[in-house]
């Protein structure tokens, strides 16, 4: 039994993804943005600090990619 299959179709996943996050570029700067502000100074990021804007970015990626043709 070969594992080529999976790694043709890893890559093809992969290859998808830029456009993936192109089309929500809105939502990953809003997550950057928390996380960046989070994460500054002295402060150490905790642990759903950026929930919200992860799970705006996260919808995002599916809508995207169960409307992209594979």
């Amino acid at each position: 039994m070969s594992g080529r299959g999976v790694w043709l179709r890893t890559r093809a996943r992969l290859r998808r993804f830029p456009a993936l996050l192109a089309g929500c570029g809105e939502q990953a700067a809003a997550y950057g943005r928390c996380v960046a502000a989070a994460a500054g100074g002295t402060a150490e990021l905790r642990r759903d600090a950026c929930l919200e804007e992860f799970r705006a970015l996260r919808d995002c990626f599916a809508r995207a990619a169960k409307a992209t043709p594979k």
